[in-house]
């Protein structure tokens, strides 16, 4: 189960999914020294050896919405996290549009910053916030200063994912390209969710929308080695071809070589 946080700048996603498992999801030096995420953020939280729930960590601050777009391609659930003291805020609204215009249809409701404020106003924040989303959103109040309310809402994360109906792999292979990287030693890596069908090592797959042929050289799912990746999965590529880091963008499609050509128009 894939879960990707949502809301208004600072109010508190990476600091929650910290506390839930153990990561911090702000790798850049500029992000530690402005207090604030820029990029995607990836951490994963394994209940058991059967179980796992990753977090992509969005960032909130409205120049960086088409980061947080590229990162939710895929997600199972939207994790909204709204604190206490602010309550509903531009960003808020904005990324729960984003949410509903990809057809997200899961949702947890998280207000944060509870150690803040006192009953009256947690909740009228509550209220306002379940407002914006379907009637049977779960809802919990935490503090990640005092981590109140994190192992409640470490439970129903792990109801959730044990529950989980995996995606169906009959379709093409798709995923959408949120990092890029070089590792040491083994080349071009791509990473991203995969929304769609099944990839293995050894396939030959196709860069979009350069056009050109990558094969797969070895893969990474949830952050472990593997021979196939699936729909719904986070995964990491290790490509090789005739394709440069720098050619690749946030956003660009790694599809079966059966997928129909980009196109600028639809019927």
């Amino acid at each position: 189960m894939i879960v990707a946080t949502a809301g208004h700048v600072d109010h508190g996603k990476t600091s929650l999914v910290k506390n839930l498992t153990g990561v911090d999801t702000d790798r850049l030096a500029e992000e530690k020294r402005r207090g604030l995420s820029i990029s995607l953020g990836y951490a994963y939280w394994r209940p058991d050896d059967e179980t796992v729930v990753g977090f992509i960590d969005v960032p909130g601050h409205r120049r960086f919405i088409n980061n947080m777009i590229s990162g939710i391609s895929g997600i199972d659930v939207g994790m909204l996290v709204v604190a206490a003291d602010d309550g509903p805020m531009p960003q808020t609204l904005e990324h729960l549009q984003v949410l509903e215009l990809l057809g997200i249809d899961h949702y947890l409701l998280v207000i944060s910053k509870c150690d803040r404020v006192d009953e009256q106003r947690l909740e009228q924040v509550r209220s306002e916030a379940a407002a914006l989303l379907p009637g049977n959103t779960p809802v919990y109040t935490v503090s990640n200063t005092t981590e109140a309310g994190i192992s409640d809402l470490r439970a129903e994360l792990e109801r959730m994912a044990r529950n989980w109906t995996a995606r169906t792999t009959t379709d093409n292979f798709r995923m959408s390209v949120d990092r890029t990287f070089h590792l040491q030693g083994q080349g071009l890596i791509l990473t991203g969710t995969i929304a769609s069908g099944v990839v293995e090592n050894g396939d030959s797959v196709v860069i979009q929308p350069h056009k050109k042929a990558l094969r797969v050289r070895s893969i990474h799912t949830q952050d472990r080695p593997a021979t196939r990746g699936r729909a719904g999965e986070r995964c990491a590529l290790n490509v090789s071809g005739n394709v440069h880091k720098e050619e690749i963008e946030r956003g660009d499609w790694v599809a079966d070589e059966d997928c129909i050509d980009t196109s600028s128009r639809f019927d």
